[in-house]
């Protein structure tokens, strides 16, 4: 069972997410990077879920912290920024995926899916 983080402040964001991942997975959700850093200094996640947009540290922040504190954890964003440029900055930056809102269910599950893997296959190598 994998252990998922979803950061956003839009409770229904948080609330869709969690039911899709809570029966197979360990899914915890706040609605502020200030709250997932304090999470994430208290338990291991393999996956980070972020909106980019909110108030107090953005999900852009919390990404860079996620990286260089737990560089082999995957942070996926969920944004409904739609400009291709902004999306390959974040890629640049780290991002393992960018998910455009509205979302398909079956893309966030596809990328959490694929974020496992590759979070798997880090911990092999270490």
């Amino acid at each position: 069972m994998a252990s998922l983080l979803v950061v956003d402040d839009d409770k229904y964001v948080r609330d869709v997410l969690y039911d899709l991942f809570a029966e197979v997975h360990r899914c915890h959700t706040t609605d502020s990077a200030e709250k997932a850093l304090a999470l994430i200094d208290e338990e291991f996640y393999d996956v980070v879920l972020t909106d980019i947009s909110m108030p107090g540290l953005s999900g852009l922040e919390l990404l860079g912290l996620v990286r260089q504190r737990y560089p082999d954890t995957p942070v996926i964003i969920i944004s409904g920024i739609t400009d291709q440029e902004h999306k390959r900055g974040l890629m640049k930056l780290g991002a393992f995926d960018y998910v455009l809102k509205p979302f398909n269910l079956e893309t966030v599950e596809e990328s959490v899916k694929r974020a496992l893997e590759y979070r798997s296959r880090a911990l092999a190598n270490h």
